[in-house]
């Protein structure tokens, strides 16, 4: 970057969200993490002079008081990734409904929040990104995972409503399609076999949008393992 730049990653922890963090802070980001629990990030934040928030991505006056809080610093965001994600499985006969209202208030709700507070003040601005993370569930929907299809649809065209809405004001709208499983330090990949997608390749990706001319935006993009079926 050739200048200093305001990000604000919601739902953050140690997976992509972290990966993302350390990219975005070695390009000259100020990062801002947001998260129901701050304590597993003080190391991550430390290591990427990140900021950290509490606050659960789907209660209103919370997020309205994450974003005007960072906007009282100084720090309005000029990137929002959305990154939270809660899921419930079972059978429909057998699934909880306060469970079900919490996948949909996480994985769609809480992106409406986020992208309310963030477009307004980046409208004002006369520029900006909303990134949301998607999954598999938001394009096929799985057998005893219909709370997380409807919640990861919704967020898919909440992505599309507003890339269509707010392209034409220069604010840059991508929705990532994570289609395949994210290894971790409890999810390894069989060596030489990349059937998991590494985070760090991910967070590029991001990066790569990020830096998208807007002659060219990318609206969606999905990544996946060479591996993985379609």
């Amino acid at each position: 970057m050739d200048r200093a730049d305001n990000a604000l990653i919601i739902g953050a922890g140690a997976g992509l969200s972290a990966a993302l963090a350390r990219k975005l802070a070695a390009a000259g980001w100020d990062v801002a993490l947001a998260a129901r629990d701050t304590a597993k990030l003080a190391g991550l934040a430390a290591e990427t002079r990140g900021s950290l928030h509490a606050c659960d991505a789907a209660d209103v006056p919370g997020v309205a008081a994450l974003f005007a809080d960072l906007e009282a610093a100084g720090r309005a965001p000029s990137l929002l990734v959305y990154n939270p994600s809660f899921r419930v499985r079972g059978p429909i006969t057998e699934l909880d409904p306060e469970e079900v209202r919490r996948t949909l208030e996480v994985c769609a709700f809480g992106a409406f929040l986020a992208a309310q507070q963030a477009a307004r003040r980046m409208l004002a601005a006369g520029r900006g990104s909303i990134f949301f993370t998607g999954a598999s569930a938001g394009v096929k929907g799985f057998p005893q995972s219909a709370p997380f299809a409807m919640g990861k649809f919704a967020l898919r065209g909440l992505a599309e409503s507003l890339a269509r809405e707010l392209h034409p004001r220069n604010i840059h709208v991508c929705h990532f399609v994570i289609d395949g499983g994210i290894a971790s330090s409890r999810r390894v990949a069989a060596p030489g076999s990349d059937s998991l997608l590494d985070p760090n390749a991910i967070a590029d990706s991001y990066l790569h949008v990020l830096a998208q001319p807007r002659s060219a935006w990318s609206s969606e993009i999905a990544l996946r393992p060479w591996v993985e079926t379609f």
